[in-house]
């Protein structure tokens, strides 16, 4: 039986209000924050102790591929950006924050994901995994969480509060802005654009939802051996409306996908701070 998230989606929707109205709320104690470096956007999340939002940001980056930072200077100047501008209107500075990997990149990787962070003027107090900081936010105990990014498809498997399995594999959200070009002879600028236009959406989910049963498939995979009775989507490339019921039909499992889905990962990173 899916867990009842109506809690998470009121915190999730106060949350996508204030990236898109760029105001705070009032908070209690301390502050903190998390740094989602993502493929297709960068998303700083703040939440204060008892991890409601007051504030966040959001800006359209490709600084970061499947993991890999491939753009150190660019990435370190738009988190330094969107930090200034999250401090101006708090007015307090930020001096910690969390950030997230996706499961299974290499030690490497994980490094010049924190030290984007830390060239930016934080102290990494946390690196967790996208997935793990998902759930975090849904207050799910047990089930699994995929997160659908622009790059990878995550997955963790929770069991009584525990993780007890991560997974990650390259198919995305760029995958499907791949596709759209090709179908429609089209730059992958142009493609990214209409694959973002809800009204367009009748006629670009059957063009993309191949890319949804190749996800689907991993999803499959990395559950086999696992007893789950609920899959969570999260991320921005889960937001199309039939997204879940391709999962469904795919892989036998209810799906539930949450409100604000690309924001889910960015509250968890901070909750987790």
């Amino acid at each position: 039986m899916a867990f009842d998230l109506s809690a998470a989606n009121e915190t999730l929707l106060e949350f996508e209000r204030l990236v898109q109205e760029g105001c705070t709320a009032p908070w209690a104690g301390d502050l903190k924050v998390g740094v989602d470096l993502g493929t297709a956007n960068i998303v700083l999340a703040v939440v204060d102790e008892d991890n409601r939002p007051v504030a966040g940001i959001s800006t359209a980056s490709r600084v970061v591929r499947d993991g890999i930072v491939v753009d150190y200077v660019g990435a370190v100047s738009a988190v330094t950006r969107m930090k200034a501008e999250l401090e101006a209107r708090l007015g307090r500075s930020l001096d910690r924050a969390a950030t997230a990997i996706p499961p299974g990149i290499i030690p490497g990787n994980v490094k010049a994901i924190a030290n984007v962070v830390e060239g930016a003027g934080f102290e990494v107090s946390a690196v967790v995994d996208e997935p793990t900081a998902a759930a975090t936010v849904l207050g799910i105990r047990s089930g699994a969480v995929v997160d659908v990014g622009g790059g990878t498809t995550g997955i963790s498997i929770l069991k009584d509060g525990r993780v007890i399995f991560t997974g990650d594999e390259p198919t995305g959200g760029t995958h499907m802005t791949l596709v759209l070009a090709g179908f429609h002879r089209c730059t992958t600028e142009e493609a990214e654009t209409l694959k973002k236009d809800r009204s367009r959406e009748t006629d670009v989910f059957p063009v993309v939802r191949p890319v949804v049963e190749k996800m689907a498939s991993i999803v499959e995979r990395y559950l086999k051996g696992y007893d789950v009775d609920t899959l969570y989507v999260v991320g921005g490339a889960c937001c199309f409306t039939q997204f879940e019921r391709v999962f469904e039909k795919n892989i036998g499992i209810p799906t539930v996908k949450p409100a604000a889905p690309l924001l889910v990962t960015p509250l968890g990173i901070a909750m987790n701070a």
